[in-house]
C-alpha cells in the first residue's frame, strides 16, 4: 500500500497493466454488475442539470427507466447512490455504436459539446475503485480486477502501461495534479528499489 497525500493506493495501480480493448470486450462493464455506476454525491445535481441535454444521446429504453425510475438510485447494499439499470443489465445511460460497442451517452453529449461534465468519474477511473471509510476519514483507491477485462489486462501488458497511467486523465479529474505527480514518485521509487 503507498500513501498518496491522505489517500491509500493500492500496490496493485502500479504493479498491474491495463489498457481498455474495447473492440475484444465491447464495453462489457457498462452492462455486467450488480448495481449502476457509483456516483460521488455532487454528480446528483450535475446529472440534474443536463439530462435534458444528455437525452438525445441514450437509448429508448434507458429514457424509459431513467424517466420512471429516476436519474440515479440510493443502492441499499453499499449505501451509495448509482446510476439506474436497464431490466438489471446494462446502464440506463448507455448506447451502442454502429460496431456494437457500448458508449457512454453522457460522454457521447460531452463530445458533441452538448455538456461540459465527461462522465461519472467512477467510470472514468475504471478499472480503478474508490472505497470511502467516513468513520475513519480515508480514502483507498483499488485495482478492481474482473474476467471481462483480461483483453485489457493482455493489451497492457503487450503496452507495458501501469494501471494508474491507464487512468491518469481521471485521476488529475479527481484528485489534481499534484496528486498524480506524487503518484508517478512512488511508483518510479518503488522500481528503483525492485531493480535493486
Amino acid at each position: 500500500m503507498i500513501i498518496v497525500q491522505d489517500k491509500l493506493v493500492s500496490d496493485d495501480l502500479v504493479e498491474q497493466q491495463f489498457v481498455c480493448n474495447l473492440a475484444a470486450c465491447k464495453g462489457a462493464c457498462c452492462w455486467e454488475g450488480d448495481y449502476g455506476a457509483p456516483l460521488d454525491e455532487a454528480e446528483l445535481a450535475v446529472l440534474d442539470a443536463i439530462y435534458d441535454r444528455v437525452k438525445p444521446f441514450l437509448s429508448p429504453a434507458g429514457i424509459d427507466v431513467i424517466e420512471r425510475e429516476g436519474k440515479y438510485l440510493r443502492f441499499e447494499q453499499t449505501d451509495e447512490w448509482v446510476t439506474p439499470l436497464i431490466d438489471n443489465g446494462p446502464c440506463a445511460y448507455m448506447t451502442y455504436d454502429t460496431l456494437g460497442i457500448a458508449k457512454c451517452g453522457i460522454e457521447q453529449a460531452w463530445k458533441a459539446g452538448a455538456v461540459d461534465f465527461q462522465k461519472p468519474v467512477s467510470c472514468h477511473l475504471y478499472p480503478v475503485r474508490v472505497e470511502k471509510n467516513e468513520d475513519l476519514g480515508f480514502e483507498a483507491l483499488n485495482y478492481h480486477e474482473w474476467d471481462i477485462c483480461s483483453a485489457a489486462c493482455s493489451l497492457g501488458k503487450k503496452e507495458k502501461v501501469p494501471v494508474f497511467r491507464f487512468v491518469k486523465d481521471a485521476l488529475i479529474r479527481k484528485y489534481g495534479e499534484a496528486f498524480y505527480e506524487e503518484l508517478e514518485g512512488a511508483a518510479a521509487f518503488m522500481a528503483q528499489n525492485k531493480a535493486k
